[in-house]
């Protein structure tokens, strides 16, 4: 498949009319090409033939070269010697904006984090305002020694320059063309570029990245449509336990699965999650990028009907519950996915829950119990798929995987229960229950359905591990990890909000997203500017841009682990408060009630208080700031000692103190 809509040895492009260069351009565009871009395309043309007339003895161009995980494409990549530029072209400005430059430094990111070939070449984006002012062009190294500068700003009168100055600054082999070309490009999207894509038609296969992790998914994903179809064509019923570690892409495979069964009929399916700042950020995004995505085909489509048709495909586990105890018929869907199907609420919760809020009393069901019951109505076929994270439980009334289990064994004896053998571990809580249905005669075990390898953090796959062994206190195993991920995965710790803003600020490229997350329970922090009760609202949090006070950039608002939980940054800083403490005996547990801590004695809520570091500190896909302030002496709420025992235990496992 052809990556540009031209491309050419410079020599030949040099030799091309622009006439013809145009007719390529506008007999590949997927779109109608109007005046304005083709009078776009002929001053780039004229622009680039003046600056790499000095190259025409080697090097390649490529006109609209496709970036499939950001839905774009760039206006020109070219090979020069053994530098890989990347050009944005803004014709008919005068000034460098701040977005424009974002833009090509996004690009260059791109290619290098997930473009094979492009992993040890120097990557130089450059923003062409074709109308600036002539300035000096300064080449600068990011915070970042990767080898993505940071972009040039040229002018048309000294592109050519800039050109000169990144092939003079380090010279090396020049790149082979056809081998650059064919470099496997590899992505690894966000949770919502990834729902972006699937929704908009594309398979897991296509947005995973290659290796261990892609594998991975590819089987858990074949497994789960295997499961489907046996059941609808042996007219079965069955739940399907989806494990993995935090990250490795148990939600994308859930979505994958809802997108690929939407045909109306009996393969109609939906995804449910009791996550409500994820379903309020993906359909927010999806219903977003379905306008744009139409506007560029010339279709008129209002925000409020994408955001209806979204509304179908995403939806409210709690909103689904309440509409089955409306109606007593099947559900629409024969197969039904559960994002966080550990975090269902168990009996006690539910029951007292439907008497308070829904006026019925003595409800005897648990949610699992009761969301099952709804796709038993089916007199065919019906799939549960239920995604589980291995330590995620973070709120109080919350079953774990254990009570799906038990109520398939209570209540659904001629239902299949698929799930993998990871479930013994520890880390799911659920190892009695397990036991137990194996004792179920329709009990299937298959190790595909595990997902082991973190997707979440592109550069190290074992961030995940890292976390775990360090709340499990773990020190040896956890510097062991720590040593094999540091050179690609930056993690520091600090002592002061205001350095650790800046280090966020120095290592963040491009649009890459980063923000301040800290525990709910974090009620100390407000000398710090961080109340965790002040409202704040993900969907812009999560997707506004950088002149949103409201979003995550400005590191003015918050989140909490209910805020992030399943979805992901590039960067982050946690703050950590003094609801937990390690000190000699290990993890101690506080809440502050008015004015004081109490300690949390409840083994249930200690459990979710830890929960909700794991879910903190693995939210990052590039690396994280670790800031544990130093304390007041002045302040009995926040001493000095609360804060120094996990300070020192974080830097004895080999984090660096940024100074």
């Amino acid at each position: 498949m052809k990556r540009a809509y031209y491309s050419a040895p410079i020599s030949e492009f040099l030799g091309d009319s622009p006439e013809t260069i145009l007719g390529t351009l506008t007999a590949c565009s997927e779109h109608p090409v109007e005046a304005l871009q083709r009078d776009a395309w002929l001053e780039q043309v004229r622009i680039l033939k003046k600056a790499l007339a000095a190259h025409a003895a080697s090097g390649r161009l490529y006109f609209e070269y496709a970036v499939p995980r950001l839905g774009k494409r760039i206006d020109a990549v070219v090979l020069i010697g053994h530098v890989v530029f990347v050009l944005e072209f803004k014709v008919g400005e005068n000034r460098f904006q701040t977005a424009a430059r974002d833009q090509v430094w996004d690009y260059a990111l791109d290619l290098k984090n997930f473009h094979a070939s492009t992993h040890d070449k120097p990557v130089v984006p450059i923003l062409v305002a074709t109308c600036a002012p002539s300035t000096a062009v300064h080449l600068q190294v990011s915070a970042i020694n990767d080898g993505v500068f940071r972009p040039i700003f040229a002018s048309e009168a000294t592109l050519p320059a800039a050109l000169h100055a990144a092939i003079e600054w380090s010279p090396a082999a020049p790149i082979r063309a056809e081998e650059w070309e064919a470099g496997r490009y590899m992505p690894a999207p966000t949770i919502v570029e990834a729902a972006r894509a699937l929704y908009a038609g594309h398979g897991v296969e296509e947005i995973a990245r290659s290796g261990a992790g892609k594998d991975n998914l590819t089987l858990t994903s074949s497994a789960v449509d295997q499961i489907i179809e046996q059941c609808k064509a042996q007219r079965q019923k069955a739940i399907c336990f989806v494990t993995g570690v935090p990250g490795a892409g148990k939600t994308l495979i859930g979505l994958n699965v809802a997108t690929k069964h939407t045909a109306p009929g009996e393969l109609h399916s939906v995804f449910l999650s009791g996550n409500g700042p994820l379903v309020a950020i993906l359909r927010e995004a999806l219903a977003r990028d379905h306008v744009q995505r139409e506007r560029q085909r010339g279709n008129s489509v209002r925000k409020g009907e994408a955001m209806s048709r979204v509304r179908a495909f995403v939806q409210n586990v709690h909103h689904f519950r309440d509409e089955y105890l409306r109606d007593s018929g099947p559900p629409s869907d024969h197969v039904a996915v559960f994002d966080e199907a550990q975090r269902a609420w168990n009996l006690q919760q539910t029951s007292t829950f439907m008497q308070r809020k829904k006026g019925k009393p003595g409800f005897a069901q648990s949610e699992p119990e009761f969301l099952i019951s709804c796709l038993d109505r089916h007199e065919d076929w019906a799939v549960i798929v239920c995604l589980v994270g291995g330590g995620q439980e973070i709120n109080t009334g919350e079953a774990g995987i254990t009570e799906w289990i038990e109520a398939i064994r209570r209540s659904f004896g001629q239902w299949h229960v698929f799930m993998s053998p990871e479930l013994h571990d520890s880390e799911y809580g659920s190892g009695a229950a397990v036991r137990k249905a194996q004792e179920h005669a329709l009990t299937n075990f298959n190790s595909d359905l595990h997902l082991s390898v973190s997707m979440r953090s592109f550069r190290a796959e074992h961030v995940s591990r890292l976390v775990k062994s360090i709340l499990d206190i773990d020190a040896l195993a956890a510097r062991q990890t720590f040593d094999g991920l540091r050179a690609r995965y930056p993690i520091v710790l600090c002592r002061s909000l205001p350095r650790a803003k800046r280090w966020l600020r120095e290592h963040a490229r491009g649009t890459e997203r980063f923000g301040i997350v800290v525990s709910s329970q974090a009620q100390r922090l407000r000398p710090h500017a961080i109340d965790v009760r002040a409202p704040m609202d993900p969907v812009h949090w999560f997707l506004d841009d950088k002149d949103d006070v409201r979003s995550s950039y400005y590191l003015e608002d918050v989140a909490t682990e209910f805020h992030v939980q399943g979805l992901e940054l590039d960067w982050s800083c946690v703050v950590w408060d003094g609801d937990f403490r390690h000190a000699d005996k290990g993890w101690e547990h506080f809440s502050f009630v008015g004015s004081r801590w109490q300690n949390i004695k409840m083994p249930e809520r200690r459990a979710f208080q830890k929960n909700a570091y794991r879910v903190l500190l693995t939210r990052a896909r590039q690396g994280m700031v670790i800031v544990v302030p130093e304390g007041d002496d002045e302040d009995p709420t926040r001493l000095p000692s609360y804060y120094d025992g996990t300070f020192g235990y974080l830097r004895s496992v080999g984090l660096p103190v940024l100074e």
